[in-house]
């Protein structure tokens, strides 16, 4: 078996990038097929091309050697390329974003046919995206926590404010009137005989309030474990229960009268929400625009 010519192009891209995330992105591939490149490279030749450091992918001198000697052939066959492909249509970029699904759902679904680019739209928890980010599979990424990789940036654009909601036909009037007495534990022991909703893989928001708030731990179980909170709205709308929800999801339906703002807590929880990207991107035009989208929903 001979030489591929893509493993050349992507140690020339690795060489010149001096990162397999920078390689990827200048090629337009996944960094696993990076990696592959360049270890099927290594293998042909029986030499090891790169020393790999901490951050950076460093040339060894039988790399430099075989720099030297592609690096004219290929900008050659790439200038060939550039004068004689006839483009019927101006490539799109492509950016891949993370965030949790009801953050999608209530704010850039509605926008995402009239962006000029491609996007993927990945969910997950907020470690994980950050770790995306970092290796290059993400681009940017909405979230309320920040990592403290030194290649990421994050910068707040908004905040969430978690609350108790209740159903539109639930009778709230005495929770009301212990509340206004103060009379927290009086509230805390009416709301536990209540009906609750809550979501199958996060019940983070409705433990930290009870905690705040009532300075207990969280001691009993939700009726109703639904998917995520778009359905606990869709399924508190018009009907009598209570749950925990950041506002900017509701706040629709509170307008509407299907849900009602019952109390924001006797300590207002907060959440700070940041953009997340790399310092060093080749999206920044592409993440600017998703950006403004956001600062507009929220």
């Amino acid at each position: 078996m001979g030489i591929d010519l893509e493993w050349l192009r992507t140690f020339k891209a690795i060489y010149e990038q001096g990162t397999l995330t920078g390689a990827a992105q200048a090629l337009f591939i996944s960094q696993p097929g990076v990696s592959l490149h360049l270890n099927s490279l290594e293998a042909y030749t029986g030499y090891k091309l790169f020393d790999r450091s901490a951050k950076r992918l460093v040339p060894t001198e039988r790399g430099k050697v075989i720099y030297n000697f592609v690096e004219e052939p290929l900008l050659k066959l790439e200038t060939a390329e550039q004068l004689f492909h006839k483009s019927t249509k101006t490539e799109r970029a492509t950016i891949s974003i993370g965030m949790c699904f009801e953050t999608f759902q209530y704010t850039l679904e509605k926008y995402i046919a009239t962006l000029p680019f491609n996007v993927i739209i990945k969910f997950g928890d907020y470690h994980q995206m950050i770790h995306d980010l970092d290796s290059g599979v993400l681009d940017l990424i909405i979230t309320p926590q920040k990592g403290e990789q030194k290649n990421l940036e994050f910068n707040a654009f908004s905040k969430e404010r978690i609350v108790l909601i209740a159903g539109g036909k639930t009778d709230t009037r005495t929770l009301r009137a212990l509340l206004k007495k103060k009379d927290l534990t009086g509230a805390e022991n009416w709301l536990k005989e209540q009906i609750w909703y809550s979501t199958a893989a996060d019940m983070e928001h409705l433990k930290r309030f009870w905690q705040l708030n009532f300075k207990h731990h969280l001691d009993f179980k939700p009726n109703y474990i639904v998917p995520n909170m778009c359905s606990i709205t869709r399924c508190l709308s018009g009907e009598t229960g209570y749950s925990i929800m950041p506002d900017f999801l509701c706040r629709e339906e509170i307008a509407a009268g299907k849900l009602q703002l019952v109390w924001e807590g006797e300590q207002v929880m907060e959440n700070i929400l940041y953009f997340g990207s790399r310092k060093k991107t080749m999206y920044e035009k592409e993440i600017k625009q998703v950006q403004t989208v956001f600062r507009k929903s929220f």
